[in-house]
């Protein structure tokens, strides 16, 4: 039973007490309510086994442009034009319905008869709602629904909260102490590349584990045939189905970031992060943010010492979907302009991944040749042809969601070949699990992280932290996402010195 729906039948009837007769205006005003209740039902219930968190309107609205422009790039004309005309013909079938249902009461209503009884069943279903609030005792017979108002009473509340507590500076704990000689690194560039989407449902679920595994195994393999090694754990994203700057950002500061409203005070202050302590020891830090179209004042947050954002990337071949750019030509940018100069400052890289990204299709073909990556045809045309026809499977997101981590693992397997002797750390590590329509409902919030390299010290120390050899985390997360930080760092300190230089060979591509 609805009690929103008794409390306006019992208005509708008072209404008939006072005067003979319910106005237009009411009418349709409480035909409105119905539908602004339907949809909040629909909203508090579907939303959040869609997305597998709860919603905050406040945060979540403001996205909303960018998920229908990303939806809109991606998906054909004629679905577009068919869902905009769908969703309107439900909304106003829904007011018709509502509308001509709430007409029908109020002629019945007019009876003095029918006016007593349902004004009593309706005040009694009222006061059975309270009873069963108050009273614990009290049987929940019949079963009330939860109040769509206390819904959107929850989404008032949560903005209140955000604009109170905001300026509070006491919302962020202290920052950790960062501490490393990043002796065991022996002056190794570090790329931190976050997987866009990468979850604990590519080993939980079965039928995407058996499509991702055998690229998977096979970047271990090739790990292992150019003379490193890879270790895996899982960790605990501070988000889940979106968000991933509170994931790079809860990794980078040391802070467990698990709202907006923390991360934009966040960037309000001064904090250490990875990229200013590895700064502080020499290194170069750089950003590789292909998602980045427009300006970016976090940026100024990190003070990277270069930043190749989607303009700065400047991609001249063809575009796939709403991202554009194909992650391989993202990394190759990165090798031509920071790694093969010499001689120069180690180099710290964060690198999100964007080909992973929902709706996850169309995905880039992988081009073996990576000089040719660069150019105005990196691709051949039937490669391209084939890739755009592989448009997003809305009805079966999980095998368009596999399909793309196929792709990712491919690609790091030809890289890891292609950099066969560069002596590297490369830390992969997923920002949040896919939204529930491809991880499932109550999934868990782990994700993996894999480290590359051939350190037996960096090794031995991650394996002591609960890291695993191999492609497979064990099965519980070591830590949360921001505890990961120090982690990597403590196994960065050795006693040793750093070597006097490494062999950076040139890519297979063009200077």
């Amino acid at each position: 039973m609805s009690v929103e729906l008794a409390v306006l039948t019992l208005l509708l009837a008072l209404s008939h007490v006072w005067r003979e007769t319910t106005s237009p205006r009411l009418l349709n005003a409480c035909a409105v309510a119905i539908v602004v209740l339907t949809l909040g039902r629909y909203g508090d219930v579907t939303a959040p086994a869609l997305y597998g968190r709860p919603i905050n309107l406040y945060w979540d609205l403001p996205n909303m442009g960018s998920v229908v422009a990303m939806v809109a790039r991606a998906a054909p004309l004629w679905i577009l034009t068919a869902a905009a005309l769908g969703i309107a013909a439900v909304l106003a079938l829904m007011y018709v319905g509502a509308r001509w249902s709430i007409g029908r009461v109020d002629e019945a209503l007019r009876m003095p008869v029918t006016r007593r009884v349902l004004g009593f069943l309706a005040a009694g279903a009222i006061l059975l709602f309270a009873g069963q609030a108050v009273f614990e005792q009290l049987p929940e017979i019949p079963a009330f629904a939860t109040p769509v108002s206390r819904t959107y009473a929850e989404q008032v509340a949560r903005v209140y909260d955000t604009l109170s507590e905001t300026s509070s500076t006491g919302r962020l704990p202290p920052s950790p102490q960062f501490h490393s000689n990043l002796k065991a690194l022996g002056n190794r560039d570090v790329f931190v590349i976050f997987m866009e989407s990468y979850g604990r449902v590519t080993y939980d679920r079965a039928d995407i584990a058996r499509e991702v595994t055998p690229a998977r195994e096979q970047l271990a393999a090739m790990v292992n045939r150019t003379g490193r090694s890879m270790v895996s754990a899982f960790v605990t994203s501070p988000t889940f189905g979106g968000g991933s700057w509170l994931a790079h950002s809860s990794l980078m500061s040391g802070i467990d970031v698990n709202d907006p409203d923390r991360y934009g005070l966040l960037l309000t202050q001064k904090r250490p992060t990875l990229a200013s302590f590895f700064a502080q020891h020499g290194y170069r830090v750089v950003a590789d943010m292909p998602g980045i179209r427009q300006r970016w004042p976090e940026g100024s947050f990190y003070h990277f010492d270069a930043l190749y954002d989607a303009p700065t990337l400047n991609y001249q071949g063809p575009e796939f979907g709403w991202w554009r750019i194909p992650d391989q030509f993202s990394l190759a940018v990165l090798d031509a302009r920071e790694i093969q100069p010499q001689p120069r400052k180690p180099l710290f890289v964060l690198f999100p991944t964007i080909n992973t990204h929902m709706p996850w299709r169309p995905i880039p073909p992988l081009q073996s040749d990576w000089r040719r990556v660069l150019t105005h045809r990196p691709f051949d045309a039937p490669d391209v042809e084939h890739s755009l026809k592989e448009t997003p499977a809305w009805t079966d997101l999980g095998a368009s969601y596999a399909a793309s981590f196929v792709y990712s693992f491919q690609l790091l397997t030809s890289y890891l070949l292609a950099r066969a002797d560069h002596d590297f750390v490369l830390i992969l590590i997923g920002d949040h699990q896919p939204a529930a329509t491809v991880s499932g409902e109550n999934a868990s919030w782990d994700v993996p992280v894999h480290v590359i390299t051939c350190s037996p010290e960096i090794l031995a120390s991650l394996k002591g932290s609960g890291f695993v050899d191999g492609a497979t985390p064990a099965p519980r997360p070591i830590s949360r996402m921001n505890a990961l930080s120090q982690t990597l760092l403590d196994a960065f300190s050795g006693s040793g010195s750093p070597p006097d230089g490494l062999s950076r060979p040139q890519l297979e591509g063009p200077p």
